[in-house]
């Protein structure tokens, strides 16, 4: 994703409309386009989308439009949908925060079109922002990475300090922490969603410090191939980044977006989709977010922990930000018993106790 999500609002529930109390309906044979900001096979988050489109025009055997390049500019991206539209187009994909606001306004103004949107935060009765609790599957991660590591010192890579970025970030450090309470977590936030060489050069400062696993939040996989070069662990994110690292693989938190856009797609054209007023979130139960398959360094101890506290998780049983949850500051932000809300979440801009490292603001 670019970088106008990193505006992401705090007030991230409070942008949703009314939605109606009836089922959508379309009004023509269903067509489906999907709009990008920059290439869809970018090797991470528009990749992971693409493949869920992909699944998605073979499971219900349609023939999806695709456009590239569309940059998070109201006046373009207004001119592509309008322009679909006029074509016939009546299921429009957005993938990115950045097309929230255009792509609201364009619901709004045709409201015989469904449009969703990736990571965006408005919804209506035509419209539904989508998103995943990816914190859920970096918990794991986080285990996966503490038992692993020989050094009790993992590093992560984040872009910007948003909630849903610091949400990843906390969860690996929760995940970590349930394996080796005193383990070290040092992040650092790159500024940027994509930016090759300097992703590879942070990964190598964060193991010149010690940590002998590195994960990364980001779409690029140079942290992973600069972790391999040193014999560390890795972890990719978005999509299996397994090729950039394959000795020092453990795992990648994947999306496999199809398990939403399938069933919701096809809920549309039945005419039975309603949108979820506050938009549709969920984890690892939903299958939209997971784990790719462990790399040949995990054990098969390690696996057993990691499947177990999945099966918890699904299960509602664990919870990775239930109480007591200290921040950095010695702050108590969950007592014990207690839950983080979703309001909490989705603002979150707090470190848990345990994360070495400056978050750019927020905190």
């Amino acid at each position: 994703m670019t970088t106008l999500r990193a505006a992401l609002p705090a007030g991230l529930l409070a942008l949703s409309l009314p939605v109606a109390a009836s089922a959508f309906e379309l009004t023509s044979e269903p067509k489906v386009a999907f709009i990008y900001a920059s290439v869809a096979q970018d090797g991470g988050w528009n990749e992971a989308i693409d493949k869920g489109r992909a699944a998605l025009a073979e499971d219900l055997d349609l023939d999806i439009a695709v456009a590239e390049n569309i940059p998070e500019e109201a006046t373009r991206l207004r001119a592509a949908i309008d322009l679909y539209v006029q074509r016939g187009y009546n299921i429009i994909v957005g993938t990115t925060y950045g097309y929230s606001e255009a792509m609201f306004e364009a619901a709004q103004a045709y409201p015989h079109v469904a449009f969703f949107n990736a990571s965006g935060v408005h919804n209506g009765a035509n419209m539904e922002s989508f998103y995943a609790r990816t914190y859920e599957a970096w918990y794991l991660a986080g285990m996966t990475a503490a038992d692993t590591s020989e050094a009790d010192k993992i590093g992560m890579l984040a872009g910007f300090p948003v909630g849903v970025v610091n949400w990843d970030v906390n969860g690996f450090a929760r995940g970590a922490q349930a394996v080796k309470p005193g383990i070290d977590t040092t992040v650092v936030y790159t500024n940027s969603w994509w930016d090759p060489v300097k992703e590879g050069q942070v990964s190598e400062a964060i193991l010149d410090q010690g940590a002998d696993v590195i994960a990364t939040d980001l779409s690029a996989a140079s942290a992973l191939s600069a972790a391999e070069e040193r014999g560390a662990g890795a972890i990719g994110y978005q999509i299996d980044m397994s090729a950039a690292a394959p000795e020092g693989i453990l795992t990648s938190v994947v999306f496999n977006w199809e398990a939403y856009l399938t069933p919701r797609i096809q809920e549309v054209i039945d005419g039975t989709w309603q949108p979820e007023e506050w938009g549709w979130f969920a984890g690892l139960a939903s299958g939209v977010v997971d784990l790719a398959p462990f790399g040949p360094s995990v054990s098969e101890e390690t696996r057993a922990k990691v499947a177990e506290a999945k099966a918890q998780i699904i299960a509602g049983e664990l919870q990775p930000f239930a109480g007591p949850l200290m921040a950095r500051d010695g702050t108590e932000v969950v007592a014990e018993g207690d839950v983080l809300p979703d309001d909490a979440l989705w603002t979150m801009d707090f470190f848990v106790d345990g994360i070495t490292g400056t978050m750019p603001s927020g905190e």
